[in-house]
Formats: structure tokens, C-alpha cells, sequence
């Protein structure tokens, strides 16, 4: 996986514990830069990875491997990537703060819409970004995927989302789920306050402001919170009972 405590070790994590497997005792879970998975399966040094695209993909494309799944069957409609800056420079510099998160927003509609796939996937594809073929980026961005072991999904709704269905905005219900799984795995005490820390942390404020900026009120949620999740095991996370979520996990370092 890509970083100790990150999506990617949390996806992991999650769905070996979900098949009986301890992510603690029974197997190594590494740190391996996303450039980098696919040439250690190639030399057999691993044996399976959690990763964003075309990492995946890739794998597939080379005959190294099959994917198990996309972590949209995990978690449907999972938020991934977040944008991050420092507290003291953003109460400093608020209007460039915001500049910063609209030029982002921007982005992010761009990249959703159907017609700027393939552009899109060729400028991802240059050396200094993904440096990956733009035909093993593409077709997963379009919702169809081939999994490498004659399964595959044509049209999907689980495609990568940057803008649509809320895709961009900072529900401060998947922080406390974030920081809930840290805490699970012993990366987080068990006496973190998670109303304080997302309180002080997410800036949903800030996108509502940038997104009223750009003319999108009608993007902005009613609220802060998705609500409950389901997982792909049929566990369900209430974002206001955390505890409860977390006492009923079988497989746990905390």
C-alpha cells in the first residue's frame, strides 16, 4: 500500500479483516511507491497491492496479475484523495487559499465531463505526472474495467468520480470514519476526540464559500454528513455512533 494510515492501507486492511485475515499478525503490509507495485510483482517480491489507477490496470495490461476488485465494490461512492493545506498559511493567506480551491474545483468538473476523458488521460500519461500508456488509463475512467481474470465491468457506476454525486465535497462523516479506522489499527489513541479533531481539520466552510465563487450553490449538500455507509460485507458505519461501529469489529489492534 501507498502510505501507513492512508485510504489505501485502510482499504487493505479493511477487506483482509472482512475475510477472516489479520492485517497485524497474518501478513506484511508494506509501504511501495504506486510507480513502483507492478515492477515488485514482476519480481515476485510481493504478492498483491492496494492502489489507485492505472497501477491496477497495468498489472492487468502486462499478464502479472488480476485485480480482486475495484474499492467501489468495497465501498460504493467512497471519497479517495483530499486536498490539504496548512492551517497557518491559509489563515494567512485566505483569498489564496481560496483561489487555490477553486482553481481545484474547476479541475475537478473538467475532469468529469465524458467528452475531456481522453484528453485528460494524455496529459496524465507524460513522464512527469503518471508516466503510464493513455489506453491503460482511459477505459477505467470510463467505467469499464477488465479485471484480468475474465471478469469485467462495462459502463460502471463505480468509475473514478471527481465532481458528480458529491464526489468533491468534505463530508466531515468520512473523516470521523477515517480517524475511526486509524484508531482501530492503533495509529490514533482511543481517547482522540473525533468531533474536535474533524472540527478543527475539515474546512467544508471554505469549499461552500469557493463553490458560491464559482456559481455552483446548487453543488453545495444539506449537510456535512453522508449519513450511513454499507460496505461490501454488509457492515454499516454511523457517523453519529462511531464507538459502536468500532466495538463491533471481530479483527482490531485497538
Amino acid at each position: 500500500m501507498t502510505f501507513p494510515g492512508g485510504t489505501h492501507d485502510l482499504w487493505m486492511r479493511y477487506w483482509l479483516a472482512a475475510n477472516g485475515i489479520n492485517p497485524e499478525t497474518d501478513v506484511d503490509v508494506k509501504v511501495i511507491p504506486p510507480p513502483q507495485m507492478v515492477a515488485n510483482m514482476e519480481t515476485k517480491s510481493m504478492d498483491a497491492f492496494c492502489v489507485g489507477e492505472p497501477w491496477p490496470q497495468r498489472l492487468v495490461t502486462k499478464k502479472l496479475g488480476y485485480n480482486s476488485l475495484t474499492t467501489g465494490e468495497l465501498w460504493k461512492g467512497h471519497p479517495e484523495k483530499s486536498f490539504s493545506m496548512r492551517k497557518d498559511w491559509v489563515d494567512k493567506h485566505p483569498k489564496a487559499a481560496k483561489a487555490m480551491l477553486m482553481a481545484v474545483m474547476e479541475a475537478q468538473m473538467w475532469c468529469d465531463k465524458d467528452e475531456n476523458k481522453a484528453e485528460m488521460c494524455e496529459i496524465l500519461s507524460a513522464d512527469k505526472y503518471v508516466k503510464a500508456p493513455a489506453k491503460d488509463i482511459v477505459e477505467r475512467t470510463k467505467g469499464n474495467f477488465d479485471f484480468g481474470n475474465g471478469r469485467t465491468l462495462k459502463d460502471s457506476p463505480l468509475l473514478m468520480k471527481f465532481w458528480r454525486e458529491e464526489a468533491s465535497f468534505p463530508f466531515k462523516s468520512h473523516d470521523t470514519w477515517f480517524l475511526v479506522e486509524n484508531m482501530r489499527w492503533g495509529k490514533l489513541p482511543a481517547s482522540t476526540d473525533l468531533k474536535k479533531l474533524v472540527s478543527e481539520v475539515n474546512r467544508s466552510d471554505m469549499w461552500k464559500e469557493a463553490a458560491k465563487a464559482l456559481g455552483q450553490e446548487a453543488a453545495i449538500p444539506k449537510t456535512d454528513s453522508r449519513g450511513v455507509e454499507t460496505f461490501f460485507d454488509g457492515v454499516k458505519f454511523d457517523p453519529e455512533n462511531p464507538m459502536a461501529y468500532l466495538k463491533g469489529l471481530k479483527i482490531k489492534k485497538a
